[in-house]
């Protein structure tokens, strides 16, 4: 058995689709196409793939009778809702090992952090529909970042971050900017807005033209 076939085998028994691997790991789907088809024998994310097929990275690429170990290296961070986002506060209430869906990343990050699928084109270019950004809500943003944050609905936002100064209460004004131009700026003198956390990964997945 071969690296294309133990892979293939783990997915399988994981009842995993290659782009759900592929999500998992934070690579193109052709990439783990390329891994089961034996076209790429020593893949770049070796470790990354490995956690996201739920075992030991040496038994992946060498075979043998190590015992698989999805905890090698990796994290666990939840992919929530727009909603789920919006309400966010601590993780202590999200059961990721239920219903939720998510990514494994070897990134350091707070245990206050999660993920969620950009939807509708307010951030394209640079973000597009479907794409996953990672948000730590330990991390308070500079100026230029991208942040979620909460916008006096029930749902998250995701947008540039800018400060604009502080008001007479000392309280700090903002804005939160779309890269799509189409879209309005919301400003927090306007409307009530609270930033939830600062964007510390984005993963981009295979685009057709």
């Amino acid at each position: 058995m071969n690296l294309a076939s133990r892979a293939k085998k783990r997915r399988l028994e994981l009842r995993l689709t290659q782009t759900e691997v592929a999500e998992r790991a934070g690579v193109a789907q052709q990439s783990i196409e390329a891994i089961e088809n034996g076209k790429t024998r020593k893949p770049r994310n070796l470790i990354a793939i490995a956690a996201a097929l739920e075992c030991d990275p040496k038994w992946l690429l060498l075979g043998g009778d190590i015992v698989p170990d999805y905890n090698y290296g990796a994290k666990k961070i939840p992919i929530l809702s727009y909603v789920q986002a919006g309400a966010f506060t601590a993780p202590e209430n999200l059961d990721i090992d239920g219903d939720f869906e998510y990514v494994l990343t070897t990134t350091e990050l707070s245990e206050r952090s999660f993920a969620f699928r950009i939807r509708g084109d307010s951030m394209e270019p640079e973000f597009r529909e479907g794409d996953i950004v990672i948000i730590d809500a330990n991390v308070y943003p500079t100026p230029g970042e991208f942040v979620a944050a909460s916008n006096g609905g029930h749902e998250a936002t995701f947008k540039k971050y800018r400060p604009v100064g502080i008001d007479q209460q000392g309280k700090e004004d903002f804005e939160l900017v779309p890269l799509n131009s189409d879209y309005p700026t919301c400003r927090s003198w306007e409307k009530p807005m609270k930033i939830i956390g600062t964007m510390v990964e984005h993963r981009i997945f295979r685009r057709k033209r």
